[in-house]
């Protein structure tokens, strides 16, 4: 395990975000953005959930600026501070387009080898489950130096929701969600399943299924955890222009008591 993230080199870097303000997110993919020069954008929000906690009018957030032909919009929303559970201001990773390649680079750079074993190779949106409709986030392929020599199927779910220090996914109901878990299980014991939720936010300490969001989903989690999915929540701390690895986070799989806030 590494040390500190403010110790680990960047996992992904990028020409630094431009900061403004949230005016408002409507329809779902649009957000009306001030900027610190005082003019008004509107941006893309590839996150088309609720967005329970951080989804705060007026707060600060970044974006990135990335003018081009084939895209109607110039403006990205990626990320968006919140007040953090110990009350200091944080950064929380909104773009839910990302997580895969964020997971995918923390593989490569070894910060999941105890768990995963040596991987040989990487494979994005393969297809599989029932009838092959589904597609996994990343199919692994070990090593023949990894001691356990099945194909690992991993599955990414972006999450931003806590409650105190507990980070909780899902923030509404996911029907996606629950076929998700179940053709995971529906690939053991041939091979491995792996569930990665990715914590978006370097505050929370643990993380559990979003019961009171979702009851059918913790049902169905719990499930796939004593049928042999395993559940590797990975933390990481987003910044103005990288994102860094912050550790695994443990797993609490009692049934959650929150309550929705907004």
């Amino acid at each position: 395990m590494t040390g500190p993230a403010s110790e680990s080199k960047p996992l992904l870097s990028f020409e630094p975000l431009v900061e403004g303000v949230l005016i408002n997110r409507y329809k779902r993919f649009l957000a009306d953005v001030e900027l610190s020069n005082g003019q008004q954008i509107t941006a893309h929000c590839a996150n088309t959930g609720p967005m329970t906690g951080v989804l705060i009018p007026g707060q600060r957030v970044r974006l990135r600026h990335a003018p081009s032909p084939k895209r109607k919009l110039a403006w990205t929303w990626e990320q968006a501070e919140v007040p953090g559970v110990d009350g200091t201001p944080c950064w929380v990773g909104i773009n839910t387009a990302l997580p895969n390649r964020l997971i995918r680079a923390a593989i490569e750079a070894g910060h999941l080898d105890q768990q995963l074993g040596p991987i040989a190779g990487i494979r994005p949106e393969v297809p599989y489950g029932v009838k092959r409709r589904s597609r996994i986030d990343l199919l692994l392929t070990p090593a023949e130096s990894n001691p356990d020599p099945r194909a690992i199927y991993l599955e990414v779910k972006n999450t931003t929701w806590t409650d105190g220090t507990t980070a909780l996914f899902p923030d509404t109901v996911t029907e996606r969600g629950q076929k998700h878990l179940l053709e995971m299980m529906g690939v053991l014991p041939e091979a491995r399943a792996v569930l990665v939720p990715c914590l978006s936010r370097a505050d929370v300490k643990a993380f559990a299924p979003g019961d009171a969001a979702d009851p059918r989903y913790g049902e169905l989690f719990r499930e796939a955890v004593k049928t042999g999915v395993e559940v590797l929540p990975c933390c990481f701390r987003y910044g103005l222009n990288s994102i860094r690895w912050e550790s695994l986070r443990p797993l609490i799989q009692v049934s959650s008591s929150v309550s929705i806030r907004t």
